[in-house]
């Protein structure tokens, strides 16, 4: 353990290491900030910079790449109403109504602030419990991702704003364009229509730009612009929060930090699914479920909390299992390996030094971005002075630019214009887009676990009798038939009171 130390506090107090953190913080957030791009692009396109560098700076530096992408995703979804990557869906929800409502700074603490919390503190806690939480992941077998994937995509129908069926037809709708291309078992071209550009299946930046990004930008051109928001920085004392806010919140941010963690460790999960099942838990358990969706904090506390949650969460199999938490740490597991790591079972016996390096890495990434962004605050707000005129054109290039770089395609951003238009149809139907987003990524995971439990087992009462798996899907059914039982319940519990009622009324006029 003291040579460990010893090695960690010599790569960080390195100033070409410390130089290499902070250039790849400032790097990630603005990748994370502008939509389409992200943390993942980041360190897609600097890792062959790390070839010829040593294990620890090309740890340190692709680790800044990634937290610094993460941490600044909420800034885009905040000020443009675009979400850079799926792990900032939600944080548009409330974040941009705050933002057009003139509270842009106290928006954007609010995401500053839950963003280093829950990278942080998970990055600590994953230090903490790496190799006992990873058996747990490691047990998990297909029916459990199965399960857990029905049940996401069923508790995020509560942010249907009442319209259950409404809920439904979008989550269907996002299955269905998520079967596009080949299957995964049997290499079966579905939905092509022997078109060769769809047969990898449809890109998450077409359609999440798309229907999110540049429907709304038409949407708002064809009601007629809103009188520009007033920014007034003046208001903004220290870091634009104060520690009430964060003690009022603190069951919310307990709950979502949980979550995201859990989902984090959990193999090929991620924060794309953990900010959406945390700000539906939030909304779930709010006083005032009503003004989710309308500019209510609690709704970017529980979203950034979570989402950074799990970047703690998916280092764990990275590093305990060799197993990606998502598609970043898949990209560092293979970057680790070309520098000759091994991630598995006995990378704490042969590189211990390597993995509780990235840890710490991790944890004062989180400090350096709250740092860059408690400057950057009072200066970020004033793109919202841009007028809508000059701003939504420049996003539209910067949105198809994005779909080109994501395929080297001109048809892909022809596709991403076409789900421009179906978001404008799914406005104008009433059609929440959350479970389609949800829907879309999950559904490749889900049918290829459903697949592998068919597999194993040609029964689908498999699913029930496994208790982890029977907990997950009994869970998804009760959120699907819930108005039912809400009905029923509530039917039931005014019958009784109305006998009881009737009974001491006849005891009081025996009496």
């Amino acid at each position: 353990m003291t040579e460990n130390a010893a090695f960690i506090i010599t790569q960080i107090t390195n100033p070409l290491n410390l130089l290499l953190l902070l250039a790849g913080n400032v790097i990630g957030i603005v990748f994370g900030a502008i939509p389409g791009l992200n943390g993942t692009m980041a360190v897609m396109l600097f890792m062959p910079l790390t070839y010829g560098m040593e294990t620890g700076p090309a740890i340190i530096f692709l680790l800044s790449l990634w937290i610094g992408g993460c941490s600044g995703g909420f800034i885009g979804s905040v000020l443009l109403g675009i979400p850079g990557s799926p792990s900032s869906v939600a944080t548009c929800f409330d974040g941009h109504p705050m933002a057009k409502k003139g509270q842009a700074g106290r928006a954007l603490a609010i995401g500053m602030t839950a963003s280093f919390i829950g990278t942080f503190f998970s990055a600590v806690v994953g230090a903490i419990l790496a190799q006992t939480v990873a058996n747990i992941a490691f047990a998990i077998g297909p029916w459990e991702y199965f399960g857990l994937c029905f049940m996401a995509i069923t508790m995020v129908l509560a942010i249907s704003k009442g319209n259950m069926l409404k809920g439904l037809s979008s989550a269907c709708l996002g299955l269905l364009l998520a079967s596009v291309g080949y299957s995964p078992i049997d290499a079966q071209a579905r939905f092509t229509f022997d078109n060769m550009y769809l047969m990898g299946g449809l890109g998450m930046t077409v359609v999440l730009i798309g229907i999110f990004g540049v429907s709304m930008m038409i949407l708002a051109h064809a009601k007629g612009f809103d009188p520009l928001p007033t920014v007034d920085n003046s208001m903004i004392k220290g870091i634009g929060i104060k520690l009430s806010d964060i003690r009022e919140n603190i069951v919310n941010i307990s709950r979502s930090f949980l979550i995201g963690l859990g989902i984090g460790f959990l193999p090929g999960m991620g924060s794309g699914l953990s900010n959406l099942v945390a700000y539906s838990a939030a909304k779930n358990n709010s006083k005032h479920p009503e003004t989710f969706g309308t500019g209510n904090p609690e709704g970017i506390w529980a979203s950034e909390s979570s989402n950074n949650a799990s970047i703690g969460g998916a280092m764990i199999p990275m590093a305990a299992l060799g197993i990606p938490g998502d598609s970043c740490t898949a990209l560092l597991i293979g970057a680790l390996t070309i520098h000759g790591l091994e991630m598995g079972p006995m990378v704490f016996r042969n590189s211990g030094d390597i993995v509780y390096l990235m840890f710490v890495v991790v944890a004062i990434c989180a400090a350096v971005c709250f740092v860059l962004q408690a400057v950057g605050m009072r200066i970020f707000p004033q793109i919202l002075k841009v007028p809508y005129h000059y701003m939504y054109p420049a996003l539209i290039v910067v949105s198809l630019i994005s779909a080109y770089v994501d395929s080297s395609s001109l048809y892909k951003c022809g596709m991403m214009l076409f789900f421009a238009v179906v978001g404008c149809i799914m406005a104008y139907g009433g059609l929440p887009q959350s479970p389609l987003i949800l829907a879309f990524i999950l559904g490749p995971t889900m049918e290829s676990n459903m697949l592998k439990a068919f597999q194993n087992t040609e029964t689908v009462a498999t699913f029930f009798t496994r208790p982890i798996s029977c907990v997950f899907n009994v869970i998804a059914i009760c959120c699907v038939f819930s108005p039912v039982l809400k009905a029923l319940y509530a039917r039931f519990f005014r019958k009784e009171n109305k006998q009881i009622a009737h009974e001491e009324l006849k005891l009081n006029g025996n009496k």
